[in-house]
């Protein structure tokens, strides 16, 4: 088993990575197999805590180190970050390991400002302890699921504002290069199982992003939001179509849950639409047994949705490594959906006496042998 520790595991670049490395151990423990790695959340208690922090790093493999500081007084930020990673070494040295070191920057540490200068420091501190074993990734404007709005993320400030029906102030200059955290995440995983195998060629990485005006972003996430909003979802172009999407639709939840649908009805029943869009999608049925659960999985990617036709159900949904449960109780007699967040596991549950009859829509066909489901208890 690999010991990979996450500093900064509660931001959304630690939270990403957690979940992927979360997501194998749950693929593996489907199989029957041993899990492959042994997963550390470091977060800012135990950093402040030189004992546990030295306990929690011990045997371990592989750090991400996500945790820094980049809002505050000028001069308390650029001492943040290099203290931060004076207590990261210490803590090692401590512990006795020699790990993979992997150092999420930022583009700023090429610039002479504090907190550019933090950054940089930072990371050549961590270069000398590390050596070989050290790769200083400098990422672009990540954005992602969950992300936080109004605290240095212009996608997630201006998703928010969307859903809030709020016209943001947009500087008709900016422009942005934005990674999906999900893709950064997989990067620095990969970069330190590689190190861990020894490849030692690349110590310095810097991934690229998708440039866009801040006037174009903002234009994508409306034209999703209208969309979405009159029940259609786009043809994905690609993974940051999808990504983007993803991170769009997410900010909506739980505040904008469950999404209402248009029902029409006559003298002959009633008739709606479940979905509309989306690019070579599928869709089922499924009947579930009184007492009965379907689910209990996440996924990474997929854009799904739940759609109760008839019977009585309850649907949960929980944010992956955590004990956020949202509860959802649906009926056939007044139809609504549930689409579920990418990184939140979820299941349908039966409680009444009749049969429940779902309506399930995906994005994508299924497909075997990358199946994106991986399962997860609510």
């Amino acid at each position: 088993m690999i010991k990979i520790a996450i500093t900064g595991a509660t931001g959304l670049l630690g939270w990403h990575s957690a979940a992927r490395i979360h997501a194998q151990n749950c693929a593996a423990k489907f199989k029957g197999e041993a899990e492959p790695y042994q997963l550390i959340q470091i977060d800012r208690n135990i950093f402040q805590n030189a004992d546990a922090l030295a306990a929690a790093l011990k045997n371990t493999d592989i750090i991400l180190h996500f945790a820094g500081v980049n809002r505050g007084p000028e001069d308390e930020v650029e001492a943040a970050n290099p203290a931060i990673a004076d207590q990261l070494v210490t803590a090692c040295q401590r512990a006795g390991i020699a790990p993979a070191l992997i150092y999420a920057n930022s583009t700023h540490a090429a610039n002479d400002s504090f907190y550019g200068r933090s950054k940089r420091i930072a990371g050549e501190k961590l270069a000398i302890f590390a050596g070989e074993k050290y790769c200083d990734i400098i990422l672009p404007h990540i954005f992602g699921e969950c992300a936080r709005p109004y605290y240095n993320n212009v996608t997630a400030t201006l998703i928010d504002q969307i859903w809030k029906n709020e016209q943001p102030d947009i500087n008709p200059d900016g422009k942005v290069e934005l990674l999906h955290a999900g893709a950064a995440a997989q990067l620095a995983i990969d970069t330190g199982l590689a190190i861990l195998g020894g490849d030692t060629s690349c110590q310095r990485m810097k991934p690229q992003g998708r440039p866009i005006s801040v006037i174009d972003l903002f234009a994508k996430l409306q034209k999703f939001h209208d969309d979405y909003s009159a029940n259609i979802f786009p043809n994905f172009a690609d993974d940051f179509e999808l990504a983007l999407f993803n991170s769009y639709r997410t900010g909506g939840y739980p505040a904008h849950y469950p999404k209402p649908i248009k029902v029409n009805s006559d003298n002959r029943g009633i008739l709606f639409e479940s979905a509309k869009g989306g690019d070579c999608s599928q869709s089922f049925i499924s009947t579930t047994l009184p007492g009965q659960k379907r689910g209990d999985h996440f996924h990474l990617d997929l854009v799904e949705r739940f759609l109760v036709v008839a019977g009585n159900a309850t649907i949960r949904v929980r944010k992956v490594l955590t004990d956020e449960v949202q509860t959802f109780h649906v009926s056939g007699d007044t139809p609504v959906a549930i689409d579920m967040p990418p990184l939140h596991t979820h299941h349908i549950e039966n409680e009444g006496d009749d049969n429940v009859i779902t309506y399930f829509w995906a994005h994508h066909l299924f497909d075997p042998k990358n199946p994106d489901t991986f399962a997860d208890a609510i």
